[in-house]
């Protein structure tokens, strides 16, 4: 892990990508030749409205999607022309995914949830248990390991989100509008734990709409129309401005 403040070796490094869907007069550009480097132990936002081609980059950086041309690696690793089997592979062990809408199976506790990735990967159980509980405990949700989704609050379902997308230890954690269904209270919340995630050490990449959920982090990355019109370091802000509550999910 890089210490924060001092990023390291490359994690993601695209070269030129686009993506395109469609033929001829219905031809979409999503993304234009877009070259982006992020390295070890940055925290990085990457903004812009809707039809930018943030959620196209993001499902690219997540390997949902193949780019139809250009050059992609991921901690090293050539992910171009790869099989299905192994692209999950990487996924898994590589890319710790928080979503929007938070993604946890209803039927299982908090811990269980967590325990997913691992499961995957072929750990063993007592070794699954142990790692889902610390990650647990380290977004402040330790307490609630035995709780049902349904039992939790919105922050409180976006922070497990989190700790199983850290379970593996990925190289890096993408999260896709992580706010974007919680109110101002559970939004400070899940930004506090992506903060303390990346003073640890940790690579995020953050999608996101909003320009104050962007100022967050030490990296802005604006998107226009399928490309990159501005990519700035900047000081955090040290506290959540999030503005006011939408009367989402506490």
């Amino acid at each position: 892990m890089a210490r924060p403040g001092t990023p390291g070796s490359p994690v993601i490094e695209l070269r030129r990508v686009s993506k395109t869907y469609g033929e001829g007069q219905s031809k979409v550009h999503a993304v234009r030749e877009v070259s982006l480097t992020i390295r070890r132990g940055e925290f990085v936002a990457i903004v812009g409205a809707s039809g930018s081609g943030k959620s196209t980059l993001m499902n690219l950086l997540a390997l949902l999607d193949e780019p139809t041309r250009g050059r992609f690696r991921l901690d090293g690793v050539d992910v171009r022309h790869r099989e299905p089997d192994e692209l999950a592979e990487v996924r898994n062990r590589g890319i710790g995914l928080v979503f929007q809408a938070f993604n946890l199976l209803t039927g299982m506790t908090a811990l269980k949830n967590v325990e997913l990735p691992l499961v995957y990967a072929g750990v063993r159980r007592a070794e699954r248990q142990s790692r889902a509980t610390a990650a647990l405990a380290s977004v402040g949700l330790g307490r609630r390991a035995d709780h049902l989704p349904t039992e939790l609050s919105g922050g409180e379902q976006q922070r497990v989100a989190v700790a199983r997308a850290i379970v593996n230890d990925p190289a890096i954690i993408l999260a896709d509008e992580p706010t974007g269904n919680l109110d101002t209270v559970a939004t400070a919340s899940v930004l506090g734990v992506l903060r303390r995630l990346h003073l640890q050490g940790r690579t995020l990449v953050v999608i996101t709409h909003e320009h104050d959920v962007a100022a967050f982090a030490n990296r802005v990355v604006e998107m226009r129309d399928g490309g990159i019109v501005d990519d700035r370091r900047q000081v955090p802000t040290t506290l959540p401005a999030v503005g006011t509550a939408r009367g989402r999910t506490a």
